[in-house]
């Protein structure tokens, strides 16, 4: 059983933390002003379980064999960044057809979306530091268990961020709206969705490298 203090003191810190906004929230943000709030939506739900699947993994000690490996971490890195710059030049690539794609029989597949964002989440290396260094810190050794606590503490996670994430998906999905109105301004906000989205995987392909 985890103490009461522990989960607050663990809720209060990750919300501080996914407030920020990293390279999920920018890769949903730009899925939203590409392709509309479903999209952001169900890229949110995808993503969550995602990074859910980095908290089963710490759990059972493999997050902490990634985060402890230079090779691993990077790989998973690299993989997650070509990723997400793939999406992003498709997206680009894709601008001028996005008028007709807000048609519901043209979009994407509910499974599309879900497993785009489902791979961005799993490939984070960010979330996998975050839940080996932090989450740890709020488990109660004393109470046993400590597998079961950090799953409970993800719970708790992947609920804080489900909502911020979401806000974030809502919020630049309705500003998409008003391009919609517009071919010219729709095909512009699509261009800057995907440019928005290769940026995040560029940045975080060379996050840690030294010039």
């Amino acid at each position: 059983m985890i103490p009461t203090g522990h989960v607050f003191a663990f809720a209060l810190t990750a919300a501080v933390i996914i407030a920020i906004p990293g390279p999920s929230v920018l890769f949903i943000v730009g899925r939203a002003l590409a392709y509309g709030r479903r999209a952001a939506v169900l890229t949110v739900v995808g993503n969550t379980v995602g990074e859910y699947v980095q908290v089963v993994a710490v759990a059972f000690g493999i997050g902490a064999i990634a985060e402890r490996s230079v090779a691993v971490l990077t790989v998973l890195k690299l993989l997650g960044a070509a990723y997400l710059i793939y999406l992003g030049i498709k997206t680009v690539r894709e601008r001028r057809s996005l008028l007709t794609a807000l048609e519901p029989k043209n979009h994407l597949s509910h499974r599309r979306y879900f497993l785009q964002g489902l791979v961005v989440g799993v490939t984070n290396p960010k979330t996998i530091v975050f839940l080996v260094a932090i989450l740890p810190l709020f488990v109660d050794h004393a109470s046993g268990g400590v597998s079961a606590q950090i799953l409970v503490l993800g719970l708790v996670f992947s609920a804080i961020a489900l909502a911020f994430d979401s806000l974030w998906g809502l919020f630049a999905g309705a500003a998409r709206d008003w391009f919609a109105s517009s071919p010219r301004r729709l095909e512009m906000i699509g261009g800057i969705g995907g440019l928005a989205i290769i940026a995040v995987g560029a940045r975080l392909a060379l996050t840690g490298r030294k010039d």
